[in-house]
């Protein structure tokens, strides 16, 4: 079993930035795929970041060149993922969740698209940004 804790959520005006962490412990030699999805009451959630074990990365078209996500592995049964977010803007304000999923080979773009595919949730952070 994994479990995932985010943190690092908060109140930032337009243009400003924030750094939100999520902590991956239990059996994390499970899961080699992390992400981070976000959600807005009432709509669907949708994909911001992903990085696959090998270092690779994927980003939603919105936060291109404004977020990066990184990973950290901290020992066999912990890892750390991390989201910097710069230059934010309003229509950023959603829940900001952790996702993780054992190996996989497709592509990274499709997991963006498709949150019900990640294995693990943690229970997110929100991020609130006024303009």
């Amino acid at each position: 079993q994994v479990h995932l804790a985010e943190s690092g959520g908060g109140s930032v005006q337009s243009g400003g930035s924030l750094r939100l962490s999520c902590v991956a412990s239990g059996d994390t030699y499970d899961i080699t795929l992390m992400a981070w999805f976000r959600q807005d009451p009432g709509k669907e959630r949708e994909g911001v970041a992903v990085i696959r074990g090998d270092g690779s990365t994927e980003y939603a078209d919105s936060v291109k060149g404004r977020f990066t996500i990184s990973r950290h592995i901290a020992s066999a049964r912990q890892r750390t993922l991390s989201l910097q977010m710069n230059r934010v803007q309003p229509e950023d304000t959603a829940m900001y969740y952790c996702a993780a999923r054992p190996p996989w080979t497709g592509p990274l773009s499709q997991w963006l698209l498709r949150p019900a595919e990640s294995s693990y949730w943690g229970q997110g952070t929100l991020v609130t940004v006024s303009s």
